[in-house]
């Protein structure tokens, strides 16, 4: 089964053409960070408007590097949700209408299910059951994955979301947008240990987090600390941030005895957080999976 990929979920256009049988055979991506920068963050209707421009000259450039046409298509998907309103109305739109008129299936993914499953095209895919750490700009979930459509919500976010924490902890150093890779970029030349930050929830007894009062604590100490310490700052957050995400994610792991843990989302990439999991997994005898990058 061919199917196309249409994803206009936010800050990005992405376009894919997967095999059941063959795995990825192409994909191309368009970000928007370079338009959203002078405004520090995402301006919906821009993105909208840019997801129009794009999504079209994208397809057709995935098709190209296939060497498939859209006659070839078995069906569309796309991202129905959540995100932005109108920046999802393009992908949708574009997307039904091309399954109408080859009269092919168009399939509305979500937003999150998709991040779940991202694992299963990579080489090496995880097999179910598994416990998924799900962290991104907008959600921080752990879910236990029976198979596909069969998950249970252990725990989320009562406030910010991970990634939302790592935005604008950021933000309040100066950083700019996006904040979340350059945090951690930054926090790798810091020294985590010369401030203490707190670990909201860490021994809470439960899978949920939150991590508000974190990035309180960090705005308190940026008004304290002196001028140059921005790289230790950074580390400090990023630091008490991923104790917290790993020490909930292995606990998930032990209260549902699965030896299976699947990391997922934008955060996911942090490297801080992949070294840290990594280790502390197989210590206890559970295996990691990531997305590729």
């Amino acid at each position: 089964m061919l199917v196309l990929g249409v994803e206009s979920s936010c800050d990005e256009t992405g376009v894919a053409l997967y095999d059941s049988a063959r795995g990825l055979l192409a994909h191309a991506l368009h970000s928007q960070i370079a338009m959203h920068a002078d405004y520090g963050g995402v301006v919906p209707e821009l993105a909208s408007r840019d997801h129009i421009r794009r999504v079209l000259p994208l397809t057709r450039k995935v098709l190209a590097q296939s060497g498939c046409d859209l006659a070839q298509l078995d069906g569309v998907a796309y991202t129905q949700g959540p995100g932005l309103a109108g920046a999802l109305l393009v992908g949708a739109g574009m997307a039904r209408a091309l399954a109408f008129a080859l009269g092919i299936p168009a399939v509305g993914v979500h937003h999150l299910e998709g991040h779940l499953l991202s694992p299963l095209i990579s080489d090496t895919p995880p097999e179910f059951p598994f416990v998924a750490l799900l962290v991104s700009g907008g959600h921080t979930q752990i879910m236990q994955v029976a198979g596909v459509g069969r998950y249970t919500l252990l725990g989320e976010t009562l406030d910010d979301a991970a990634g939302e924490a790592f935005d604008k902890t950021a933000q309040l150093l100066g950083l700019g947008y996006p904040g979340g890779p350059a945090l951690s970029k930054l926090a790798a030349t810091g020294d985590a240990s010369r401030y203490n930050l707190p670990r909201p929830m860490l021994n809470s007894g439960d899978f949920d987090f939150s991590f508000s009062g974190l990035k309180t604590a960090v705005l308190t100490l940026v008004k304290k600390a002196g001028p140059g310490q921005a790289a230790d700052i950074a580390a400090a957050f990023q630091a008490a941030a991923v104790d917290v995400l790993v020490s909930k994610s292995l606990a998930a792991c032990e209260a549902t005895a699965t030896r299976r843990l699947v990391v997922a989302g934008g955060v996911g990439a942090n490297a801080h957080l992949r070294e840290r999991l990594t280790r502390e997994a197989a210590a206890r005898g559970i295996a990691v999976s990531y997305p590729r990058l």
